[in-house]
Parts: structure tokens; sequence; C-alpha cells
């Protein structure tokens, strides 16, 4: 039995009949495809690695401490796989109609909170895998980890023996409310050893002070509301996906002859798709910002490989009323640089933190709060994850590309991820059904202000 963290367990709390808190992933690979049977031992051969792959949620009753993770006792791994096929021709659309059908669709939380499916019927003989998995157990950068284990560094690689696999009897009511009471008494003890720990070094402490003090101030400055757009209004439990392709190449040419960070380019091309996105629909983006949730991982090189949440974030606002690309990433570049001195993920982190001084009833009605407070201080969440930058197989098939889906937050109608493999650099874009149809607009945007600022790369000095 493992209990979890307090952000963790918030990514259970903030999830609702229509925000559905799942991350996942769509890899596509080199055919033709494996049998059914083929893949499902593939995944039977990984679950060691990952045991939360077999674990469930237990809440613990009147809600007076966090979820714990159990083994569970009716795991089957055929639920939890999927056999699916395109429709022809088995192009793009096709794909990216399945993947917003599918990612629309709540995990059951009486199971394992996880589901992939293999899909086969893709143009050129490829097939796919779709993966999901709740927020709850992996943010985006252990994610990445993960899929790197899910999959194989070569093509036939050996397979060890299967386990013979016996869960741990799942505790009863009665035990979940003892050892929440015992936890909740002994967590001001806990607390003061980490105040105890901190004063052992007092110029660390006082620096990570001075940083929060400094995050803090960051934060104040965002605390003001973005002037209403279409990005944000209620949204339904239907969803809409699409994606937009780059290249790691592409992006240090840029970097090399504009200036600024991979990141500051990234964001620049995105701020491009933003505003395409808006002038479609007719609003007016003169002087305006798109402001965007950026998460950053706080995971220390020690941690990976830890299938939990260490996750922080900052706030940047996409400047979608400059319309010359080269002023844009300048724009871009000034603001990130301010931000990396702000110390604002920092802040971001030790304040997230203090939520484990609530019992869990407190924290599920904190976050629900803190949700709809931030309905009018951010428009979208954008995630940029590294991933792995080596050939990637399943079932002996080359993985050819990957590309990132991530959940929308309540009144927030797109969101975007963006993933890096083997030079790849591929966002995924989701939106609500309803209100998002034209996330086309947004993911060509994003490819175009790729090629304008090579462009700009490319001409040559006066």
């Amino acid at each position: 039995m493992d209990r979890m963290s307090p952000l963790d367990a918030s990514f259970l709390h903030i999830e609702d009949a229509n925000t559905h808190m799942h991350i996942g992933s769509v890899a596509v690979f080199e055919g033709p495809a494996p049998s059914y049977d083929e893949f499902e031992r593939l995944v039977a051969s990984k679950l060691p690695a990952v045991p939360r792959y077999r674990q469930k949620v237990r809440f613990v009753p009147l809600q007076i401490g966090r979820p714990v993770w159990v083994d569970d006792p009716h795991f089957q791994l055929g639920y939890h796989l999927r056999h699916s096929a395109l429709a022809p021709p088995g192009g793009d659309h096709e794909l990216r109609n399945l993947v917003g059908r599918l990612m629309g669709q709540r995990l059951d939380r009486n199971r394992a909170l996880w589901e992939m499916w293999m899909v086969e019927g893709l143009e050129d003989g490829h097939w796919a895998i779709i993966s999901k998995v709740h927020h709850c157990m992996v943010d985006g950068v252990s994610g990445t980890d993960l899929l790197a284990v899910m999959l194989d560094s070569e093509p036939e690689p050996l397979r060890p023996a299967p386990q013979n696999w016996v869960p741990e009897p799942e505790p009863s009511n009665a035990r979940l409310l003892r050892d929440s009471v015992a936890g909740l008494v002994g967590r001001p003890y806990e607390q003061f050893r980490a105040v105890r720990s901190a004063t052992r070094a007092p110029r660390a402490a006082l620096g990570r002070v001075g940083e929060v003090v400094r995050g803090v101030r960051a934060w104040a400055g965002v605390a003001r509301p973005v002037p209403p757009t279409s990005l944000n209004s209620p949204i339904g439990p239907h969803r809409r996906w699409d994606w937009a392709r780059t290249t790691l190449a592409d992006v240090k040419t840029v970097r090399n002859a504009l200036g600024g960070t991979v990141n500051d380019v990234v964001l620049s091309v995105l701020t491009r798709g933003f505003r395409d996105l808006l002038m479609e629909r007719g609003e007016d983006v003169d002087d305006r910002v798109v402001r965007t949730l950026v998460p950053v991982s706080v995971r220390s090189a020690s941690e990976r490989g830890t299938y939990n949440n260490r996750v922080s974030g900052m706030i940047a606002e996409l400047p979608v009323g400059i319309g010359d690309p080269r002023e844009r990433l300048e724009a871009i570049r000034a603001q990130m640089d301010g931000l990396k001195e702000s110390k604002q993920a920092v802040a971001g982190e030790v304040l997230t933190s203090l939520s484990g001084f609530a019992p869990s009833l407190l924290l599920a009605l904190g976050m629900r709060a803190a949700m709809r407070v931030h309905q009018g201080n951010v428009n979208t969440v954008t995630t940029n994850v590294p991933g792995p930058q080596w050939q990637l197989y399943a079932c002996g098939r080359p993985m050819l590309e990957a590309f990132p889906f991530v959940p929308l937050g309540p009144n927030m109608t797109v969101t975007v991820a963006i993933f890096s493999y083997r030079g790849m650099l591929n966002y995924g874009v989701t939106g609500d059904y309803d209100k998002s149809n034209d996330i086309s607009v947004l993911c060509r945007g994003i490819e175009a202000g790729m090629t304008e600022l090579l462009k700009l790369a490319d001409a040559p000095s006066t």
C-alpha cells in the first residue's frame, strides 16, 4: 500500500465528468503489425518493471487521508489492452478522429488507471499504439521514462521468464482509516524534521527562501485576469486532437542564427499558431497575449525511474499581437530570461508542497477552487517534454514517430503538448469537440511559423 503525494492526489480531485485528467501518446510503427497475442506478450513482459500498472486507487472513507495505491486483486491484462483498426484509407484524418474519441472517455477508477490500444490499418502498412494513463500516476517526464520501459531499445531483446504475480491483500476500510489517522498525527513531526534538516544547511535554506520570494513576486504579476477569448469557456466531455510536425535540427538552425534557446523558438512558433487561430475566429489580436501555464519538471536525476509527479510551473505570455516573426522571437526570448531570473518555477514547487498540510477533503475542495480562480488568469497549458533520442521498438518493429496528448483544464478549450523523439519535435493539440473544431488552424500555423523563422535564419545578413 502506497499513499499518494498531495500533487498526485490533486489530479484525481480536479477530475469530473467533463475534465478528464489522463495524459497519453500516439506512437506510429513500421509494419507489418504484430498479432494481438504478440503485442500482449510484449506488454506482459514489461509489467514487473512498472508495478503501478497492476495497482488501483482506494479512497479513504470520509476522505480524512489521501488516496492510496493497492494491488488490484482482479487485475486482467486483457481489460487494459484493446485492439482496433482504422477505416480505409487509414490516413491522418482517421487516426486523429480515433484518438479524439478514445481520449474523450474517462478511465475506470475501479481498475488500474491506464489503457493501450493496438491500432492496425494505417497507411503504408504502418500500425500504432495509443496509450492513456491517469495524470495521478505519472507526469510528462516520468511518462517519457515509462514509454522507454514499455518499449524496447533493440529489435530482439532477451525477454525475462514470465512471473507468477501474486497481489498483496487489499486493505480493509478500517485499516485505511486507521493508517490515515496515524498519518495525520505523525505529520507534524515529519514537518518538524524537515525544518530541522533545512536549518542544518542555513546558507542553502536562505538561498531557497530568496528564490521563493522572487518567485512569489513574479506569480503575483500574472494574477490579473486576461481579456476574454474563445480559448476559455465551459467544456464538454468529448475531444478533438491534431498534430504539427517540426524537427530539432530546424529549431537549432533558428536558434543558432537568430539567438535564444530551443524553448524560445518552440514558444515562438506556437505563438504564430495561436495568432492564426484567433484571427481565423475573427478575434482582435492587437496588443494581446495568450497566457499559458508551462509545467516544469523539478525531478532530480536521482528520481528518474520513479512514476509519480514532480512538476511545478511558470506562466508565459505568448505575444500573439506581434506579426513580425523576428520581433516575436525576441519578445519571447526577453520574457523567458526574465522568468528564469524570477524563479517562478521554484515558487510553484514550494507553494504546491504546502498542500501536504491539508487533509484530503480540504485538498480536493482547494484544488477545485484553485482551478476556478485560474479561469480568467490562464488561457491554455503548454507542456514540453524531451523524449528518447534513440530508436525504440515494439514487437521488433521500429517506432517511426510519436505525438503527445495533454488533457484540457476546466474552461480551457485548447491545450498543447510537445514531444521530441529521434530528432523530431512534434506538437499534439487537444481541443474541446464542440468549441474547437478548428484546431487544425493552430497546427498549420505552428508549421508555418517554423518555415518563416527558417527563411529568416537562411537569409544573408545585411
